[in-house]
């Protein structure tokens, strides 16, 4: 079957299996191995990446259901070459350790700061609940998306 979508802003469209999910799409597939493989049962939430919009488990999103959709990848997040506002971020904070839930987090951060410029902590958290980091304790990534909360509200001077 035919798959059509939009990942990163490019669009594509693939022959799949009928089964594949959105995971082996976007690493197998398109050669987008940003997003890892972890449980493969959407508990740990390393492989989620944005639909729409809206944070998804990709291990367990079928391929064929995205179809027409507009899907962001961690490399999604990237400015002409550049970590993104949310990757820098990170690392100024030392958010990513061993760095395998990091693809994960950012995306489901990255979903809260498109719904809630001004997220509290408690909303970061309950955002980033999904993800399963076994090497931080979560308040350096919390500090990072507090850090890219503020520079998205800073304002811009005009005269630069």
């Amino acid at each position: 079957m035919r798959v059509e979508l939009s990942v990163n802003g490019d669009p594509y469209r693939r022959e799949i299996e009928p089964d594949a999910t959105l995971l082996s799409l976007l690493r197998e597939t398109l050669g987008l191995t940003g997003t890892k493989w972890g449980c493969e049962t959407g508990d740990c939430g390393a492989c989620t990446v944005l639909v729409d919009g809206e944070p998804v488990v990709s291990c367990l999103q079928l391929a064929r259901q995205v179809d027409g959709t507009d899907v962001t990848t961690v490399e999604g997040l990237e400015v002409e070459g550049e970590l993104g506002d949310l990757q820098a971020a990170f690392v100024r904070n030392g958010a990513a350790q061993c760095g395998f839930c990091t693809p994960g987090m950012l995306m489901s951060a990255e979903a809260l700061l498109r719904r809630n410029e001004a997220p509290a902590e408690a909303e970061i958290r309950e955002a980033l609940s999904g993800n399963l980091c076994r090497c931080t304790g979560y308040s350096k990534i919390v500090d990072a998306v507090l850090e890219a909360a503020e520079s998205r509200q800073a304002p811009v001077d005009a005269s630069a």
